[in-house]
């Protein structure tokens, strides 16, 4: 599919003649982010970003059936002057489609009003510069099937980024209830910050997974970890520092590496993933780095600035050229030689005496 906003396309759809949307219909990046909420909870791998990815081949399912008193939002960080609105519903081979239903839209993102009714499973309209701060579809009768929002497609000035690398962080608080809203804002923070960290890792041919499972554990005595497309962390730990978000956020990074065998150093997938946490997302909370005892391959935020300087110094694109070699399995020390120059022990003498002079 070519062409810019400007332009139409015409797409056919397994049950529909054919709908008018906006083209092309790709995850391009735009000033305004935005965020979706539901008040249902989702199907394992139907994740609600994917109702704004770009992609008509995916969309955002509820794991149970949708009543009048449920909806689906798309809430914008700040309004926007917008010119055409498209809702589509049901899933790709025309199931589920929602039958009798609203769009509404929002200037303030609090008050509603109708904008459009659903026809074979869709909503359309032309809103002629009206000012947009959120997006709503509501049922308008028990659906009988789960909600499931194909795409939603808005054209506005100025535009809204698309989530390039859509995914559901799904909060597992079994073993403590009371932290529920902790660790369902905590799961926000990390859906926010994930393309962030695929743009800093980005591989040709990488599909970052759509799904993860943050669960807080009473039996985990460490601080948290990740695996197979799963955060666990420490209720303990967590009740005690709530405010080191980060941690979880470099276990995000973890759920991005996504590294294969264990032939890449640890200390450098942990700086990597710290690099991101201290040198990306919170730069103020790395601290004071001790020269008398730092060493490049000292792990997590020690070896995370090493990789900071070696970012300002030599190459800023080495934590990217890192990753991707560790992703192919073909790490070998020799890399920092051939791109900088200088050995690894050379290396680390020379920041460790940077880190002296502060």
């Amino acid at each position: 599919m070519t062409g810019s906003f400007g332009k139409i396309v015409a797409i056919a759809f397994p049950t529909l003649a054919a709908i008018v949307l906006p083209g092309p219909l790709c995850a391009e990046p735009g000033p305004v982010a935005a965020k979706v909420e539901a008040t249902l909870p989702t199907a394992t791998g139907q994740p609600r970003q994917f109702a704004f990815d770009g992609n008509l081949d995916t969309g955002y399912v509820s794991s149970r059936n949708a009543s009048e008193n449920d909806h689906f939002s798309l809430v914008l960080e700040k309004p926007v002057s917008a010119t055409l609105v498209l809702a589509v519903t049901g899933r790709p081979n025309g199931e589920d489609e929602l039958e009798a239903g609203v769009l509404e839209v929002s200037a303030d993102g609090r008050s509603f009003e109708p904008f459009a009714k659903f026809e074979d499973g869709t909503a359309r309209g032309d809103l002629r510069g009206r000012e947009v701060r959120a997006l709503r579809i509501r049922p308008e009768f028990a659906t009988g099937h789960p909600l499931a929002v194909r795409e939603l497609t808005l054209v506005s000035d100025p535009p809204v980024t698309r989530f390039r690398y859509p995914v559901e962080f799904i909060a597992d608080v079994a073993d403590a209830p009371e932290m529920k809203p902790w660790a369902e804002n905590v799961a926000r923070v990390c859906e926010r910050t994930y393309a962030m960290i695929n743009d800093e890792l980005k591989t040709a041919g990488d599909r970052p997974p759509h799904w993860v499972v943050m669960s807080l554990k009473k039996s985990y005595d460490g601080v948290a970890m990740a695996g197979g497309g799963r955060i666990t962390g420490s209720v303990r730990y967590f009740k005690e520092h709530p405010d080191d978000v980060g941690a979880m956020v470099h276990e995000s990074v973890h759920i991005v590496q996504r590294y294969p065998g264990n032939s890449n150093p640890s200390w450098l997938v942990e700086g990597v993933s710290d690099y991101i946490r201290f040198f990306k997302f919170e730069p103020a909370k790395l601290g004071r780095i001790d020269a008398r005892r730092a060493h490049y391959n000292q792990s997590y935020r020690v070896s995370a600035a090493f990789l900071a300087y070696l970012t300002d110094t030599y190459d800023k694109q080495i934590v990217p050229k890192l990753n991707r070699i560790m992703r192919a399995e073909k790490y070998d020390a020799k890399v920092f030689e051939e791109w900088t120059g200088k050995t690894l022990p050379a290396l680390d003498d020379e920041w460790r005496a940077t880190l002296s002079r502060k």
